[in-house]
């Protein structure tokens, strides 16, 4: 194994570089964690820590005067730590040190300490391996809790007994799942009851932290399995009660529903094969969330859920807040998707109109394409006959929409007459009757009464005003070429 690694350090110099600083200063040098894990699973990585038994502020300036010039050093001194940018690379350097906890905090009381100490802080046994870059045994591997074997096993495990990994630092118990739903992993049995045993201590965790966690199972190959985890440890009625909530089928007069949970996941699983996109993904998983506060039995119809879609958009805003998710145009995006998704498969039948159509792609705008892709998603049957029928039947969604917005132009609406046009026009003052004109004639667009056109807006517009009772200005003149 020694031969293999030093192979492989050998076809980056910064390997040796590191090396050769580290015996300058005379501190033994170490790669160690993340990097070590994906190197034995030949996954790229282009972040590197690495320890010294010593100054890893003195060890990172005497590798930034060997990089030169392309070497941005960030030093901070309260963690002791310091990072070098370099070449698309991020190298980070740390002397080895021991740590205790105290039960209120996850912030440890920190000392020097060996490499065996920081080895035993680390999370879990594929994260606590080490290779050395000592000339005395450069690329022979350290391992002490027998990372290796995990890792041919594909196992989860800490190093030390769960209960206390977990409640030292209660955030391991998120990056155990994360990391078993990036690595594809099994959690093994002692270390996942040691979360199921230590959950309450998930309070102590910032929401910041606790967020960023869970964006990074969303953004793994097939976070169901994740969200499975995080459902089935009691994480996620912690972090997430309104997702855990989905789960569960409640029957009466032996009529059922089908578990909005595992439906939810299904639906996240299938646009993950779609879009890398993190938030259509939390469309996907936010998109039935209201399910529970809506469902109503009726005798004839069985189980409704009617509005769960616009509950569902109401509550996006105060579920994003709460997780310090971004306010912004990524959060209304998310809730217009969680709005309309119903809206696609309502235009199937060959009966409906272009106005249907057109006031969908107004509402949809320029998402109109991911909303397509979210209900397609959406179609979680295990008939094979009913799945190809509702893709057919998206195609022709697809056609209609194509069709309407060559003819019409509404996916990025302007409208064709001005707020500006109409004050020259009649020579009034801003005021609402402005507004109240605009929208009529947006209206009269959607409603394909008239087409999404200057000439005919204009008409319309004079129209509207005598009933407004307004009439053209001098200035109407120069507003004569728009008859």
């Amino acid at each position: 194994m020694s031969t293999t690694f030093s192979k492989h350090l050998q076809t980056q110099p910064i390997f040796s570089q590191v090396s050769e600083a580290g015996k300058n200063l005379g501190v033994p040098v170490y790669v160690v964690g993340g990097y070590v894990r994906d190197l034995i699973l030949k996954r790229p990585s282009k972040d590197i820590d690495f320890v010294c038994v010593g100054s890893g502020i003195e060890l990172a300036k005497a590798v930034a005067d060997k990089l030169g010039d392309g070497a941005t050093l960030s030093v901070f001194k309260n963690f002791g730590t310091a990072a070098i940018h370099y070449e698309g690379f991020e190298y980070e350097f740390v002397g080895a040190r021991k740590e205790s906890y105290r039960k209120e905090s996850r912030n440890p009381i920190v000392e020097d300490g060996t490499l065996e100490d920081d080895q035993n802080r680390r999370d879990f046994t594929v994260n606590a391996m080490a290779i050395s870059l000592n000339e005395a045994d450069f690329g022979a591997l350290i391992d002490p809790f027998n990372g290796m074997e995990d890792m041919r096993n594909m196992l989860m495990r800490t190093p030390l007994e769960p209960g206390v990994t977990f409640s030292d630092d209660p955030l391991r118990m998120l990056r155990a799942i994360r990391f078993a739903s990036q690595l594809h992993f099994d959690i093994e049995p002692d270390t996942f009851q040691g979360i199921i045993d230590h959950v309450e201590r998930i309070s102590i965790i910032s929401q910041e932290r606790i967020t960023d966690e869970l964006n990074k199972i969303i953004l793994t190959d097939k976070p169901s399995y994740g969200f499975q985890l995080l459902f089935h440890s009691g994480l996620l009625k912690l972090i997430f009660p309104e997702m855990a909530d989905l789960q569960g089928v409640e029957k009466i007069d032996g009529k059922g529903h089908k578990d909005n949970f595992y439906h939810t996941l299904q639906v996240l699983d299938n646009i993950c094969q779609m879009t890398d996109d993190l938030w259509l993904r939390w469309a996907a998983i936010l998109h039935d969330i209201a399910k529970p506060a809506t469902q109503r039995f009726n005798e004839k119809v069985g189980w409704t859920f009617h509005g769960h879609e616009d509950m569902g958009a109401k509550w996006v805003p105060k579920i994003f807040k709460r997780m310090k998710l971004p306010l912004d145009e990524r959060m209304k995006y998310v809730q217009k998707l969680v709005r309309l998704h119903l809206r696609p498969i309502a235009l199937v039948n060959d009966r409906v109109t272009d106005s249907a159509v057109r006031r969908m792609v107004f509402e949809a705008g320029e998402d109109v394409a991911d909303l397509m892709t979210l209900c397609k998603a959406d179609v979680t049957s295990k008939n094979p006959e009913r799945v190809k029928k509702y893709q057919g039947n998206f195609k022709k969604v697809e056609k209609k929409i194509q069709e309407v917005e060559e003819r019409d132009r509404v996916m990025n609406f302007n409208p064709p007459v001005s707020g500006e046009l109409i004050i020259e026009v009649f020579d009034i003052k801003p005021s609402k009757v402005i507004g109240d004109i605009k929208n009529e004639i947006k209206e009269a667009i959607l409603d394909g009464r008239i087409k999404n056109d200057e000439r005919e807006a204009f008409h319309l517009m004079m129209e509207i005003g005598k009933k407004y009772g307004l009439t053209p200005s001098g200035k109407y003149i120069s507003a004569s070429n728009h008859k």
